[in-house]
């Protein structure tokens, strides 16, 4: 089997597990990182992996370009790749909340023939929420408990003391477009469910502190013409960022194993 070839954009934690973790048959061959990371990912690294600050040096024809560098890296980088007819698998969707960006990336992959591949994350069951949506959603609620930790240098910061809090409190309900915007960091499931649902209005989100949790759970409640279906998943966050969790680590490596499997599930 020919080994095929990966672009990482950022080498951050999740970046680094999805690299400790990559299938055999799929190598690591770019990086890209902003100039002022240059010199100290190429030490990290060694000379096995080519490593860049922007995607338009690359001189190959990478199989998979995954972004694990937040939303202002999707927004940098997104429509070189995709203008250039690559896969792009995305990991901060909620950078689509912006009506702008999303245009222009979709646009960049029109018009190059480039794929969006927008990841499950933090959350499972977007399979049967995209086929539930064929028949008609009513109504879509998700729901996010952390930590106070891992909402530390958020918007959170703002409309709670999280140091203080003693039991469980919502901090936020609204829209997931608001808190995709809001809470680039920590609600990229919000603009993932609402993309796989009924939209980033529609989708009605809920953000909850509880200095009691030791796991990031997320709750999902769906109803239809399918009928109904309620989700939790209590997932353990990255070890070097509390702020990422595993499981959305877990679905990089996935999309990287999909390139070399002929078979999807």
């Amino acid at each position: 089997m020919t080994t095929k070839r990966l672009m990482i954009i950022g080498y951050g934690a999740m970046a680094q597990e999805v690299h400790r973790l990559l299938p055999a048959g799929l190598e690591l061959a770019w990086v890209v990182v902003p100039e002022s990371q240059l010199v100290s990912t190429r030490e990290q690294l060694g000379a096995g992996v080519e490593v860049l600050s922007s995607t338009t040096q690359c001189e190959g024809r990478p199989d998979l370009v995954v972004e694990c560098a937040g939303q202002p890296g999707l927004a940098e980088h997104g429509e070189a790749v995709l203008g250039r007819g690559l896969t792009l698998a995305i990991v901060a969707t909620g950078a689509l909340a912006d009506e702008a960006l999303y245009g222009r990336l979709r646009q960049a992959a029109e018009a190059g023939g480039g794929r969006m591949l927008v990841l499950s994350g933090a959350v499972a069951g977007m399979d049967g929420l995209a086929a539930a949506r064929e028949g008609g959603l009513e109504s879509v609620t998700y729901e996010a408990c952390k930590a106070p930790g891992s909402w530390k240098g958020s918007h959170a910061e703002q409309l709670v003391d999280l140091d203080a809090l003693t039991e469980a409190t919502v901090f936020y309900e609204g829209t997931a477009g608001e808190a995709a915007r809001l809470f680039p960091a920590n609600a990229n499931v919000a603009a993932t469910i609402a993309l796989a649902g009924i939209g980033m209005q529609a989708t009605t989100v809920r953000l909850t502190a509880d200095p009691a949790a030791t796991r990031n759970t997320h709750r999902i409640h769906v109803q239809g013409r399918f009928g109904e279906f309620r989700i939790e998943l209590n997932g353990r966050p990255l070890e070097h960022n509390p702020k990422t969790s595993m499981l959305a680590a877990l679905s990089v490596v996935r999309a990287c194993r999909q390139v070399l499997d002929p078979v999807t599930v």
